[in-house]
């Protein structure tokens, strides 16, 4: 189990990037969600120690890793947002170099842990190939071959499907849900699509407060009844946003028309206003805009 409590950062500026952030993770996949500046990669950095908090308690499996870090170090998988890679190495190469830089041990050799590792992230067959011709996805799988070294108990990825294609996304999906079936995995993102299909629980965090922590399922039932879907003319967009005072969730294009999407909390929206099934990236947007101020407290 991964404890946070109180967490707090501050750089110089002053610059408050957490403001008390406090979470129970157990084992499986675990979700941070929020847009980008939120805090999410500061809280992951401080979970991977290699960032010193301003205070609060961070607790793995007991012990405490700010006071003891190379704790965490010994048992950490860790995939950081900007991953850098050799371009003229091949990725078996890559691989070998990276295990090495960490002090991985390697009984059987090196060459073998590493073809062990690439066959584990879909990679065996391109081991040979130098990491400046793999995809967006196929270093990310490199990444995660690294992390996966030494068996760690705890693994970190933070925004690992931004920049994919969506086939190397749903890839990259098969290979972090098989990875959180006997240990504890961190996955910090922007992207709703990667909560929605890889996390049990979540949490939302917004100018470093954690504003809600909860499933998807909550989440979404949590709107239920409050989202409605219309077709609006692009002129009137904007006189929409004033004229419902900060209840729009977001515009669209659809099959080339424009939808607006309306969190309506008594039920009642606009002529021309449908009821909705709502998706998580509703509530998401309804949470982030109540957070930020853009939409009246206590609506639901």
């Amino acid at each position: 189990m991964l404890q946070v409590q109180d967490l707090v950062k501050v750089y110089p500026g002053p610059v408050a990037a957490l403001r008390g952030v406090s979470l129970r993770i157990d084992e499986g996949m675990f979700g941070l969600l929020g847009p980008n500046g939120a805090g999410k990669t500061t809280l992951m950095k401080i979970l991977a120690g290699v960032l010193e908090a301003t205070s609060g308690e961070v607790a793995l499996d007991g012990t405490d890793i700010l006071a003891h870090p190379d704790f965490v170090w010994e048992r950490l998988g860790y995939l950081p947002q900007e991953f850098g890679f050799y371009p003229h190495l091949t990725g078996r190469d890559m691989l070998a170099h990276i295990l090495r830089l960490k002090g991985i041990e390697a009984p059987g050799g090196m060459k073998a842990l590493c073809g062990r590792l690439l066959e584990e992230v879909n990679l065996a067959d391109e081991a040979g190939r130098k990491v400046k011709d793999y995809s967006g996805g196929m270093r990310q799988r490199l990444g995660i071959a690294q992390a996966l070294a030494g068996d760690p108990r705890l693994i970190i990825v933070d925004e690992p499907t931004a920049g994919l294609d969506p086939e190397e996304r749903n890839r990259f999906y098969r290979l972090l849900a098989s990875l959180a079936e006997d240990r504890i995995v961190v996955l910090s993102t922007h992207i709703v699509e990667d909560v929605s299909v890889l996390c049990r629980r979540f949490a939302i965090i917004h100018r470093g407060r954690l504003v809600e922590e909860t499933t998807p399922e909550e989440a979404r039932t949590g709107v239920a009844g409050t989202v409605f879907d219309g077709r609006v003319a692009p002129e009137r967009i904007a006189r929409l946003e004033v004229e419902m005072g900060g209840h729009v969730i977001r515009s669209v294009i659809s099959e080339g028309r424009h939808h607006v999407r309306l969190h309506v909390p008594d039920g009642r929206p606009p002529e021309g206003f449908e009821p909705a099934e709502p998706t998580l990236e509703d509530a998401y947007l309804v949470t982030i805009r109540r957070a930020s101020g853009r939409m009246p407290a206590g609506t639901a």
